[in-house]
């Protein structure tokens, strides 16, 4: 199937095509999550789907007529599963009913939606959304593989409590889920076949039974470049400390607490990495013992003993065979000075970095890369877009980094 260019065009063009089914409401905020981060949406209906959500409701939302009729009077040729299709960059059913499913896994087009499936330029997307039964029907499983060898991209379902009542596989993703997906699947794919690790958040260090000794980092930078890597095509290891952030479906996540779990679950993993990025506010130092029950308050002052933490991001870059290293530094004076003195001490090919206070649980950051040529500011931006110049940045000095270091063995 003929695909469009998904690299040069500014303003991406989705067809967001709705089947019967009650996730059809979830339809509404995933075009609205979609438009208010510059994508334009035309909605398709199928009859059914009218019967969950007017059309005025996606009308109103996305600026657009929402078209249902296969014999349209208002397109000018009476060619409406050409003129749409042809102008979209991709397809995307949401959600996608067992039935539909199976007319586009056998090429059936007997409505508007399903004739312009059929007779698409463009990439096709689905969201399942079924009964749990409905799912495991070896009918539907075979119309799945069918979608799967046609090269048709199927995202989700999740598991959950249904409409119906019943817990199992059938749930269509949630509205942000797909909008994720939706844009990592415009993201350029510079890291197929690659495994990025990467460590996140902050470590807590047990002073006794509920105290400790942790930082105020938010983990969203870390997230977002786990979220970065996975749009790059990447297989991504996400290591996190305790944050409350919903990891990209697309990564695998371990979590822990202290430096000490975060390095064993480093060691763990660094061995099979490409690329390991070095997110985490890892606590410095951590308490020489932990009670193993509440410490109890006194008038009296506490002498608490602190002994260093081991530091993770030179464990791996000293390995006989390591990843390309990308550390952080976030300090809060002297940036440039101390980025780039960190960068050099830990002999590292590339390093982020950014003013703590500026930095920390925002939504938005200023970075500047550094590396062997120099320094690359990057003006205040939301985490995922820094993120995505990040690996940009990663991905163009790789190739002379692995070049470089296989002419020293």
């Amino acid at each position: 199937m003929g695909t469009t260019d998904r690299s040069t065009s500014e303003a991406k063009r989705v067809l967001l095509g709705l089947t019967g089914g009650v996730a059809a409401y979830k339809a509404a905020e995933l075009a609205r999550l979609l438009i208010s981060s510059g994508v334009e949406v035309q909605v398709v209906m199928t009859t059914s789907a009218s019967r969950f959500i007017g059309t005025a409701t996606l009308q109103a939302l996305t600026g657009r007529p929402v078209f249902t009729e296969l014999w349209d009077a208002s397109v000018a040729n009476n060619m409406a599963h050409i003129d749409l299709s042809r102008n979209v960059d991709v397809i995307f059913i949401a959600p996608a009913s067992a039935d539909f499913i199976a007319k586009v896994a056998h090429g059936l087009a007997d409505d508007l939606l399903s004739t312009l499936c059929l007779a698409r330029a463009c990439p096709l997307l689905i969201a399942p959304a079924m009964n749990r039964q409905m799912w495991e029907n070896p009918a539907t499983q075979r119309n799945l593989d069918a979608l799967h060898r046609d090269g048709v991209t199927v995202l989700g379902p999740a598991k959950g409590v249904q409409a119906c009542g019943e817990t199992g596989l059938g749930r269509m993703l949630e509205a942000h889920e797909l909008a994720e997906a939706v844009h990592a699947f415009f993201q350029p794919k510079p890291l197929q076949d690659k495994r990025v690790l990467i460590t996140a958040g902050p470590t807590f260090e047990a002073i006794d039974a509920v105290r400790g000794i942790t930082n105020s980092s938010s983990g969203k930078m870390g997230y977002a470049a786990a979220r970065a890597a996975a749009e790059a095509g990447a297989d991504v290891v996400l290591i996190s400390g305790p944050v409350c952030l919903e990891a990209p479906r697309i990564a695998r996540l371990i979590k822990v607490t202290s430096a000490q779990d975060m390095l064993a679950a480093v060691k763990s993993e660094a061995p099979y990495a490409d690329f390991f990025i070095s997110v985490a506010a890892v606590a410095d130092y951590r308490p020489k013992s932990a009670s193993e029950h509440k410490t109890k308050k006194n008038d009296r002052n506490i002498m608490l003993e602190l002994v260093p933490n081991p530091d993770i991001l030179e464990y791996v870059a000293n390995l006989p065979a390591p990843p390309f290293c990308i550390g952080f530094a976030a300090e809060t004076q002297d940036l440039e000075e101390n980025a780039e003195a960190k960068r050099r001490r830990k002999k590292l090919p590339l390093l982020a970095a950014n003013l703590a206070q500026e930095a920390i649980g925002a939504e938005e950051v200023a970075l500047t890369l550094f590396d062997d040529s120099g320094r690359h500011p990057l003006p205040k931006s939301s985490k995922i877009e820094q993120a995505r110049h990040l690996i940009a940045h990663a991905v163009s000095l790789y190739d002379k980094w692995r070049n470089f270091n296989s002419c020293k063995k």
